[in-house]
This record gives structure tokens, C-alpha cells and sequence, in this order.
């Protein structure tokens, strides 16, 4: 007993501590497997541990190259080059090859140059000089090409970005000037088309999507814009035609798989949504927000509860404290052209056009605590509005404000047929924005014209008509005026009358 515990205390227990080499060979051996997410995972943790190591960045950088994430790749080389070791040159092969696949040819270029400057016989010599030579920057005429196809892209990737923010006509502005100078950019009509969609002209957006179609067959991101139009115009005769042809295509290239994973996840298709964003994630794909989100709901309604709160999680730390709610706690996805929040408001009531302000002011009247948007700090000056919108908004705020304000029969009359007409939408599901918008312009047509507005029922029924034939809508005169509880000749007064204002 006293021989077994003098060898206890003899004996020294060394903890194992993982270092960053031993992480970094970790990683290398599941690249070698083609393990691109364990290999990725190992090598981030090489680096945490040895964050000054150039050879375990330049390997991490090249794994997300491999899962087609070539700007978190540049980060890295970038890092590399201007931080850790600028004589490794075959960054700039590296940075050369993720330029290219960007479609940024005048830097893959200017970086392919410079490699072989600094390392003529190099590992990558022959591989920079087959890259420039296909990228045929031989003669001047060819740099300033692809220097035009360099600011093409800096315009779409700006475009992007409006329409994330919501700001739809400045967007609409970019685009529509891109495609006048480039009419053969598929991918700036597609942006185009998704900002005419959000801002209610819907027609506009089909017929957009329907050239690029005709000139550009199984474009997939129009074929996906199509199919979720349709999904929130309700059409699903034709949505579920579209989707069983989408079920047949294999993309390439991650960004379509994720485009292909994210529509069928937006449309109710989970299994088929959660097979391509399951699948791209395997291979070591890290998305933005939009991509987790989809993701945990094709999960969650496919029985992969783990996966779904998983990817719950990561989408939770990317966006701290926004109290977002689980997607499958969400019953139907909400249409983006019927948002209503505080932000968005914000937005339309600094439009530079008219009716999109008055829609702006609306859209104040069903807000609960309208207090709050008010006293924002983004909200316009009350001087920089013009005399109807002061008119319109105190109508708005007189009961909040508890205050006396003269009467404006015209302007309450106005706001009362957009209540019935925005009511009336919203109980259907059809976009309020496609019946408001034309509202207030024929609202503003009418301004200074020695007109009566006496019948608030009538004036909605008849704008209501004349807006949803103008969406190809076949409901009838007689349905229309039998829901309104007015009669057809009144109706057909009230029509003939909107129609000389309507836009």
C-alpha cells in the first residue's frame, strides 16, 4: 500500500493544451479529406491561439475561398499583406483568383501583375499568367472595359444595399440609369425588378422579370424573384408550376444554391429548402443573417430541431438585442411591401414624392404610440412639410395632441377613404400599399380643382375597382358595389369620376 502511493506521488499528471500548430494541422488534414466546415472550424481556432501566424491565416483564407466565400478570403490576405508578412507574395495569386470569381477583373488583374512582379518564377507563375491572359487585358481598350465592368458592379452592390434600407427610389433611380447604359446587365434588371415589386408597382416588376426571361433563359435569380412574387400575389396555380421546375435545377455556384435554399424556404418548401442551405453550410458556407434565418426554418419544419437551434443561435449573436422571433413562431411570412414600422415611415415621409409622404403620415394613424415617432430624432423638420402634409398631419395627431384644430372636410375626407380602403386590403391580404399609393395621388390630382368628396363608401369602392382591374383582377362591378352597400349606378358615377384623376 506504501509502494502504490509513494508511485502516486511520484507521478506527474501533464495536461494536454492544445496549441495553434496542433489545430493548424488539424485543419490541414480535414481540408485534405475536403471537410471545408471542420477544416475551417480548426483553423480559426489556430489562428485565436497564434493570431500573428501569416501560414495559418493564408490556410484559412484558402478554405474560404473553397466554400465560395471570397471576401472573408481577401479580409485575410489583405491582413497578411499589410500586418503579418508582405513577402508572402502568393497572396496575391490568392487575392487575384477570389477577384475573378467576384467578377472584379481590374483587381484580379493589378494583383495577378503583382505576383508575378515579385515572384517571376513562382509556385503560381503559370497559373497568374493563364489568369491574366483570360481576363484579356492585352490592350488599353480591354483596361477600360473592365474597369466600366468594375463600377457596373459597385453600382448593383449599392443598389443592394438601398433596398435592404428600404430606400426603393433611389434604388429605382441607380438601377434604371445601369440598365439605360448596360441594357444587357442581367442582374440589374433582377434588383430592379425586386425594387418596383416593394414599392407596390407589381406589373412593372413581372414585366421586368419577363425580359430578362426572354433574353436571358433560366436567369435563376429571376426565375426566383418570379417565384416569389407569386407567392405574395397568391397566384398558386402558377407559383406551384414554377417551384416543381425550380425542384429539377442543380446550381454550381453557392450563391445560387443559397438564392434556390432561400426561396423554397420563403414559399413553404422546407424540404427542398432545407437540403440546399443544409448543404452549402456542410461544406463550410458562413452566411449573413438572411441565411441562418432560412435555415433554422427549413430546419425547425423539417424535424432537425438541433440544426434549427443551432442556426437560431448564431443568427442571435450576429444581431444582439433585436429580440427577433423564431421563424417558427412566425405563421405567415410577412409581405416586405406591407411593412409598417417606425423605420419605414421614417423613410416615405422624407420621399421626394408627395404621395409617398401622405402615405407615410397614413401609415402614423396605425401606429399605437404615435408619440414616439414623432419625437424621433430622424423625424423631418415640421417646417420642411408642406402646407397639405401640416394639414394632414395635425388631422392625424389631433386626438394624441388633445388639442383644437380646424376642421379640413377635404383632407378627412381623404383619410377616411384611405382607412376603409387600407381596412379593406389588409382583411384580404392584398398589398395596401398597390391601393393607397394611387389614392393619395388622385387625392393630389384633385387638389385646387373645385371638387366635392361627399361619398367616402363610394370613392373606396370605385378605387378599388379601378385598381384591381388595373391588376388584371376580374371582380365585377356588381361584386364590388354588393360589398360596399351601394348600388351599380353609383358606382359606375363614382368610377367614371375617379378614373379622370387616376394614375
Amino acid at each position: 500500500m506504501k509502494d502504490r502511493k509513494a508511485r502516486l506521488e511520484k507521478a506527474k499528471i501533464f495536461p494536454f493544451i492544445p496549441t495553434g500548430e496542433y489545430y493548424f494541422n488539424k485543419g490541414v488534414k480535414a481540408y485534405d479529406r475536403f471537410d471545408i466546415s471542420k477544416a475551417k472550424k480548426y483553423l480559426k481556432r489556430a489562428l485565436e491561439l497564434e493570431p500573428d501566424e501569416a501560414m495559418i491565416a493564408c490556410q484559412l483564407a484558402i478554405v474560404h475561398t473553397e466554400a465560395g466565400e471570397y471576401t472573408e478570403s481577401n479580409k485575410l490576405l489583405f491582413m497578411i499583406l499589410n500586418d503579418l508578412d508582405d513577402s508572402m507574395t502568393e497572396c496575391h495569386y490568392f487575392l487575384a483568383n477570389n477577384f475573378a470569381h467576384l467578377g472584379m477583373f481590374t483587381d484580379a488583374y493589378k494583383h495577378s501583375q503583382l505576383y508575378l512582379e515579385q515572384d517571376p518564377i513562382g509556385e503560381f507563375t503559370i497559373e497568374a499568367e493563364e489568369l491574366m491572359q483570360l481576363i484579356g487585358l492585352e490592350e488599353e481598350d480591354n483596361l477600360e472595359s473592365l474597369v466600366e465592368q468594375d463600377e457596373i458592379i459597385d453600382k448593383l452592390e449599392t443598389s443592394r444595399v438601398l433596398l435592404e434600407k428600404g430606400d426603393f427610389i433611389e434604388a429605382v433611380k441607380m438601377l434604371e440609369t445601369t440598365i439605360e447604359d448596360y441594357p444587357e446587365f442581367w442582374p440589374a434588371y433582377n434588383n430592379l425588378a425586386l425594387a418596383y415589386f416593394y414599392e407596390g408597382e407589381t406589373g412593372k416588376a413581372a414585366g421586368i422579370l419577363e425580359k430578362v426571361l426572354e433574353n436571358n433563359p433560366g436567369n435563376l435569380h429571376a426565375l426566383c424573384n418570379l417565384a416569389v412574387f407569386l407567392y405574395y400575389e397568391k397566384e398558386t396555380e402558377q407559383l406551384d408550376e414554377l417551384l416543381a421546375a425550380l425542384d429539377k435545377v442543380q446550381p454550381m455556384l453557392f450563391e445560387h444554391r443559397y438564392k434556390l435554399g432561400a426561396t423554397f424556404a420563403l414559399t413553404g418548401k422546407y424540404e427542398q429548402a432545407y437540403f440546399w442551405l443544409r448543404h452549402i453550410q456542410k461544406y463550410g458556407y458562413d452566411g449573413d443573417a438572411g441565411f441562418y434565418y432560412w435555415l433554422a426554418k427549413a430546419a425547425y419544419f423539417t424535424g432537425n430541431k438541433k440544426v434549427a437551434n443551432n442556426a437560431w443561435e448564431i443568427l442571435s449573436k450576429m444581431n444582439p438585442g433585436q429580440n427577433q422571433i423564431e421563424p417558427w413562431n412566425v405563421k405567415d411570412h410577412p409581405d416586405p411591401r406591407n411593412i409598417e414600422d417606425n423605420d419605414m415611415v421614417l423613410k416615405m415621409i422624407r420621399s421626394e414624392r408627395l404621395e409617398e409622404r401622405l402615405y407615410g403620415i397614413f401609415l402614423i394613424s396605425t401606429i399605437e404610440n404615435k408619440q414616439d415617432i414623432i419625437a424621433h430624432s430622424d423625424f423631418k423638420r415640421l417646417e420642411d412639410f408642406s402646407f397639405v402634409e401640416k394639414i394632414y398631419l395635425a388631422q392625424i395627431l389631433k386626438e394624441s395632441l388633445n388639442a383644437s384644430i380646424p376642421e379640413n372636410k377635404y383632407v378627412e375626407k381623404c383619410h377616411e377613404v384611405a382607412v376603409i380602403l387600407y381596412e379593406r386590403f389588409k382583411e384580404t391580404g392584398l398589398n395596401t400599399r398597390n391601393i393607397l399609393l394611387p389614392w393619395f395621388s388622385f387625392f393630389i390630382e384633385c387638389l385646387g380643382e373645385d371638387i366635392s368628396l361627399k361619398n367616402a363608401n363610394a370613392l373606396a369602392a370605385a378605387s378599388e375597382y379601378i385598381c384591381l382591374k388595373q391588376s388584371n383582377n376580374k371582380k365585377t362591378q356588381k361584386d364590388t358595389a354588393e360589398e360596399y352597400g351601394i348600388s351599380q349606378s353609383t358606382l359606375r358615377k363614382y368610377i367614371k369620376f375617379v378614373e379622370m384623376y387616376w394614375k
